[in-house]
């Protein structure tokens, strides 16, 4: 644990409560600690503290992580998979399958880094287009 990233009054932090990672105080948990209890955020629930830590993935942040924590006593049962929650993610699925530029869809989702399928990135080929 890193003193750095413990301020639980909040003064280094903008009034903020923060925690170094795996010292946040009992009844308050993270988005995903919450969905792993069945839980989300109350609508207009507010984040109540944060946690901290030391990552080589945040090199845009100098280093640093956060997440964000909410009460338990306040989060509510997340809502049940309903036939149209499915309908939504399998159109939100199908759009991340269609390739942008020959318009066909794939069995895997599009590079947003790439921005097109396979076929499309390796241009046409000499061989097959004879």
């Amino acid at each position: 644990m890193s003193a750095r990233h413990l301020d639980p009054t909040g003064e280094r932090h903008g009034g903020m409560p923060t925690w170094a990672w795996g010292t946040a105080p009992a009844g308050l948990a993270t988005r995903d600690q919450l969905r792993r209890r069945g839980l989300r955020p109350a609508r207009g629930q507010q984040v109540v503290a944060q946690l901290e830590w030391a990552s080589s993935k945040a090199r845009r942040s100098g280093g640093i992580r956060t997440s964000n924590l909410y009460r338990l006593d306040e989060a509510v049962p997340v809502g049940p998979f309903t036939p149209g929650r499915a309908r939504g993610l399998a159109a939100a699925m199908r759009v991340r399958r269609t390739c942008p530029t020959c318009r066909t869809e794939q069995a895997y989702c599009i590079s947003t880094r790439l921005g097109e399928c396979a076929s499309c990135v390796a241009g046409p080929n000499p061989e097959v287009d004879r």
